[in-house]
């Protein structure tokens, strides 16, 4: 079975936002994976301290088949510095997994479709 890793913003450290109903849609598209035969887990990280370690860790759980990056991550300039530590974690840490990059929350497993 095919394995993916989908990292995104913890909708918990995004101010003036329904934290917990973005976090239901992000369940919800991670549960579609299943649905399409992909083993895939979530990490949520903040643009603190604590990213990198958690990140790391998930990235050493399991070897990935392909990480997805997700947009709350990529399109906001202010986070361009954890966009980077990202991409750098996953070539460090899972050098055989493919990188994707999905266009919204609910688009991560054709995202990661394109790779698997």
């Amino acid at each position: 079975m095919s394995s993916a890793l989908v990292v995104g913003y913890d909708p918990q450290a995004i101010p003036g936002i329904d934290g917990r109903a973005l976090r239901a849609a992000l369940d919800a598209e991670l549960a579609r994976f299943g649905e399409h035969g992909i083993n895939a887990a979530m990490t949520l990280v903040a643009f603190d301290e604590s990213a990198e370690p958690t990140l790391a860790a998930s990235l050493a759980e399991h070897p990935w088949d392909v990480v997805v990056i997700g947009g709350g991550i990529r399109k906001a300039e202010q986070l361009l510095p954890l966009f980077e530590t990202i991409v750098n974690l996953i070539r460090r840490h899972a050098p055989q997994a493919a990188v994707a990059f999905n266009a919204s929350g609910g688009d991560s497993v054709e995202a990661a479709q394109r790779w698997l």
